[in-house]
């Protein structure tokens, strides 16, 4: 009996044994496809990441290249065209500055003959107006010495001689008589800055041109003296501004606006004291060719 409990239970245990083996081989089994089936999802997802390396690293090469490209580009043609142009924009301010420096040059002979030329026609003309009537005669000696050959300011009759305005342009006169043409001229500005309406402004008007004439600013002179003849038309003064015009004029080289001053002068004015020497001085104009 005793033995065949134990068979029994040997054989028990055998079949118990069995049923382990069994099972444990069938758990290998399953681990083993899932282990295949896990690296095969390894694989296929390596796979796809490497493609995706791949094309990456394509996009990177073409990039690079498209920048070595426009690299070349901009270090080669790109640079040459801007130093092309560099030297042309040179080339054209040289071009400009030797123009300029020319026209300089130009401008600096003309100035010369146009001095040349004023000083040719003005000895011309004491040559040719020779002998001068009294008043004429110290023009021309006060010319040679240096002053306007134009007839000095005076003042006309003043409403008071113990005005500060009487008195203002009696010292713009005598500074005018001694030669002091720029405080003069400073002194003939204040009168008729102070006193624009005074009746003696005619008298300051040509006493101002004729120091602008004297201190050699001939368009001033001109126009001041014009500004003379626009506003006092009747004025004694008014034959003496046009001399004084004309003067200005021959300086400035207009003699034919000289000559037409004259004779204007000369037609208004037959008996003023300037006009033997407004037809000495046309005359002589009329000779120069």
């Amino acid at each position: 009996m005793m033995k065949k409990l134990i068979l029994a239970n040997l054989v028990l245990a055998m079949q118990l044994f069995s049923m382990n083996s069994h099972a444990a081989l069938f758990d290998d089994k399953e681990a083993r496809k899932k282990i295949l089936e896990v690296e095969a999802t390894m694989n296929s997802q390596s796979q796809a990441t490497q493609s995706e390396i791949s094309g990456l690293k394509k996009n990177q090469q073409t990039i690079e290249q498209r920048l070595i490209d426009i690299e070349a580009i901009t270090k080669g043609q790109g640079l040459l065209d801007m130093q092309n142009q560099f030297e042309a924009l040179k080339q054209e301010v040289a071009r400009l500055k030797g123009e300029l420096e020319v026209a300089s040059h130009n401008v600096e002979a003309t100035q010369q003959r146009q001095k040349d030329l004023y000083g040719d026609t003005d000895t011309r003309l004491r040559k040719l107006e020779g002998a001068t009537t009294p008043d004429a005669a110290g023009q021309a000696s006060s010319a040679t010495a240096g002053t306007p050959a134009v007839t000095p300011p005076s003042a006309t009759v003043a409403p008071s001689k113990n005005t500060q305005e009487y008195q203002l342009l009696e010292l713009a006169n005598g500074l005018s008589k001694e030669s002091k043409y720029k405080e003069a001229y400073n002194a003939y500005d204040k009168f008729l800055k102070d006193y624009p309406n005074s009746a003696l402004s005619a008298d300051a008007l040509y006493g101002l041109g004729y120091s602008q004439f004297a201190l050699k600013n001939y368009k001033s002179s001109i126009a001041t003296q014009q500004k003379l003849l626009d506003t006092h038309p009747d004025n004694p003064k008014v034959a003496d501004a046009m001399m004084n015009m004309a003067n200005s004029q021959i300086q400035l080289g207009l003699v034919p606006n000289a000559k037409k001053t004259l004779r204007d002068l000369i037609a208004k004015f037959p008996n003023s004291e300037v006009t033997p020497t407004a037809q000495k001085r046309l005359k002589a104009l009329e000779a120069i060719k």
